[in-house]
């Protein structure tokens, strides 16, 4: 490999080489190392080339040796998204000005979907000595800090001596040993043999894209790039081009400080014996591939399979907790359909049935159009916009107060007069608005099969997006084509009657409940001063819509400014609180992606639920399994971290670790643990049988807990460890 030019590495060799020569010369001498320190995890040495000072020596050549056990790694300066890289305090030490400490390349390890970067089986920490005073003894001291990590993290605290009398002796086996970790210390500068360099972070800072041209072809590289504290990165998108001498990289960005101004730092390994570190020039546009991946298309078999279930997540959706609206939106059609010939009904349940398909097919192409400029998408992230929540609490208001009598709507052209209107055969607008608006109502909901038909979706073509959501309306439109079907079915429905004012009453009612669920999600997503200006405008209008006083020529035009005021006040006045974690039964914590694998790494098992205000299914999930025995108790035992991401308004690391699970609605719920470190992600509807099972299944086996209890006890860089954690 290249040798790096800089100062440090020079003096590092040159300092290195004269210990080598001593070699030549015939004398006795007796190798120095410090004591070891010896644990489960690691066995850890000072090691130094010379084993005395020579005349004027003004640096020495040392190294921090480090044996690691079977399965356990530790950390590179930048560590990744979890870890600490190791420390070491020099102040005991005697005639030492300073010293130097080089990494060498590290590699890449992925646990709980995190990628960190580091060492496992052995590594030596080239260390560039300078004396005080030239040729005088030394005396090494090092307090290490070191954090050592396999099935559980367990950070090591201990402390090195090595004393280095006057004299002219070297250790050929400790000098070899650090020339070769030496030679896997990263080139830089000239001797990196870079031609160019340019890198680009784009402007909502979710993407890292790095070029990188060099005289040396490259053949199996990996890239680790930093860019300053808090920043974390995910596995890389890695291409070559130029017969390899042109290195392309593409990072997903997991966290990102917006104050960081540092150009980024990369460094590329290829092999053992090629590694070079960088600092790219900062480009204006991201660097083009070299090249495009085919996608690999899914076979007509997976898209068969595919519709299959998704027609059977939209059938579930119908018995969903979402399914109170828009059962009592069926039932109110079914009541419309009383009076009518075969042919009628049959037409006005297909027109329902085709207000589904158009919902889902307009859906499908605004997320694929979303997709495509690089929002986030998924299913039911509608509700987390307020503007949208106001829209369907009016609706629902107005039709709620329709359905107990308020008023009547007489324009029959209008398509909002036909979604209120409870009676009547002109036309079928009102059946068409009717499966519209259930279909909207439908999608704060997951289900089982759902959640797999829409990751599906959307991470495939334009055809799996139009199949999916074509066969996910077919489900949740298969009531009313039924009835289409089989007309007759009306035909059980009783005759007119007392029983109608009743149910009419039963499903103001019911949408009376949906509104107020509304205006709760409003309180989440937009604050109490934005939903208390809503319901304030709302009633204001309702008022006007319902006035006898109140010109009718007036009232459509006064309710729709009063409509159109609360739309646009909600977003403005939006002022949200923050979610609490520790609301309810369960001791929940926030949500940190990163905070899952520190505390796998403790030993503890952590449940994480991402839910929102607007998740009926979450709801149900609460109310049915997690805050009820025994879920309840084993949630909140010892050992065990409930992790709460409320997703009720947009979150960007909540999106990000949903898609790193190929998910894109909730509820989700997934376990992680020392025996899960990838997580055991649970169905959409919880059992308790399912939770308690994945909650053992990821505890620590013994061996993990009898290590845990006889290394951390004994720690004290536990503290530091929070510390740096938090």
């Amino acid at each position: 490999m290249t040798i790096w030019r800089s100062p440090i590495r020079l003096a590092f060799c040159g300092t290195l080489a004269a210990a080598m020569f001593w070699l030549l010369i015939p004398f006795a001498a007796t190798a120095e190392v410090s004591v070891a320190h010896k644990v489960t995890a690691v066995e850890a040495r000072l090691i130094s080339a010379e084993d005395a000072v020579s005349a004027e020596a003004q640096t020495l050549s040392a190294g921090l040796d480090l044996n690691l056990a079977d399965g356990w790694k530790t950390y590179w300066r930048s560590p990744g998204e979890v870890g600490i890289p190791p420390q070491i305090d020099w102040s005991g030490s005697t005639n030492v000005a300073g010293v130097d400490f080089l990494w060498p390349a590290p590699e890449r390890f992925t646990a709980f979907g995190i990628e960190n970067f580091g060492y496992h089986d052995e590594v030596v920490f080239p260390l560039q000595i300078t004396l005080k005073d030239p040729g005088e003894p030394v005396e090494l001291r090092a307090n290490v800090k070191l954090l050592t990590c396999s099935a559980v993290c367990v950070p090591q605290d201990f402390d090195l001596a090595l004393s280095l009398p006057q004299g002219n002796s070297i250790d050929q086996v400790s000098a070899n040993r650090i020339g070769a970790f030496l030679a896997r210390v990263p080139a830089e500068g000239g001797a990196a043999g870079v031609t160019a360099a340019t890198s680009h972070i784009n402007d909502d800072f979710t993407r890292l894209t790095i070029e990188i041209a060099a005289t040396t072809a490259f053949k199996t590289p990996d890239v680790f790039p930093e860019i300053g504290d808090g920043n974390t990165l995910g596995k890389p998108d890695i291409r070559l081009g130029a017969s390899g001498r042109t290195l392309w990289a593409e990072f997903p960005i997991l966290a990102y400080m917006a104050d960081t101004d540092a150009p980024p730092r990369v460094t590329v390994t290829d092999g053992p014996d090629h590694a070079l570190t960088v600092t790219p020039d900062r480009a204006t546009t991201a660097p083009t591939p070299p090249f495009s991946i085919d996608r690999v298309v899914p076979g007509i078999d997976q898209v068969i399979w595919i519709a299959i279930i998704a027609f059977l997540g939209g059938l579930i959706l119908n018995a969903m907790p979402c399914v109170l609206p828009v059962l009592s939106i069926k039932l109110s059609s079914a009541l419309k359909s009383e009076g009518r010939g075969n042919a009628q009904v049959r037409a006005g349940f297909l027109a329902a049935a085709a207000g589904v398909m158009v919902f889902m097919w307009a859906l499908a192409a605004v997320l694929f159009a979303l997709q495509k400029i690089g929002v986030a998408v998924g299913w039911g992230l509608q509700f987390q916009s307020p503007t949208f929540l106001v829209l369907m609490l009016l609706i629902l208001g107005l039709f709620t107060a329709n359905l107990f009598g308020l008023f009547e709507f007489s324009l029959p052209a209008a398509l909002t007069t036909r979604l209120m209107k409870a009676g009547g055969t002109a036309g079928y607008g009102a059946d068409f608005a009717t499966g519209f608006f259930g279909a909207v109502m439908a999608t704060p909901c997951s289900a089982p099969f759902l959640g797999t038909a829409i990751a599906f979706a959307l991470a495939g073509r334009v055809i799996d997006i139009a199949v999916v959501f074509t066969f996910l309306g077919l489900g949740l439109a298969s009531p009313y084509l039924l009835v289409a079907i089989v007309p007759n079915v009306v035909r059980f429905v009783p005759k007119p009657g007392r029983w109608m004012i009743a149910l009419k009453a039963g499903l103001g009612i019911l949408l009376m409940g949906t509104a107020a669920w509304l205006f709760y999600v409003l309180l989440g997503v937009a604050g109490s001063r934005a939903a208390l200006t809503v319901a304030s405008l709302g009633a204001v209008m309702l008022f006007i819509a319902a006035s006898p006083w109140v010109p009718r020529s007036l009232r459509w035009p006064f309710g729709l400014a009063l409509a159109a005021l609360a739309v646009a006040a909600a977003p403005f006045l939006a002022t949200p609180a923050a979610p609490d974690a520790q609301a309810g039964k369960i001791a929940w914590v926030t949500f940190d992606r990163g905070d899952i694998a520190r505390r796998v790494s403790r030993g503890e098992v952590v449940f994480v639920g991402v839910t929102a205000d607007w998740c009926l299914t979450c709801k149900a999930n609460k109310a049915l399994v997690l805050e009820r025995d025994p879920v309840l108790s084993a949630l909140n035992s010892s050992g065990v971290t409930p992790m709460l991401a409320d997703w009720t308004r947009p979150d960007d690391a909540i999106t990000r670790f949903l898609e790193t699970n190929n998910r894109y609605g909730i509820p989700f719920n997934a376990v992680y643990g020392p025996s899960a470190p990838e997580g055991i992600i649970l169905s959409e509807i919880l059992s308790t049988q399912d939770v308690l099972a994945a909650l053992h299944a990821a505890r620590p086996g013994a061996a993990q807990a009898t290590l845990i209890e006889d290394d951390v006890k004994v720690s004290r860089f536990g503290n530091t460890l929070e510390q740096s954690a938090d």
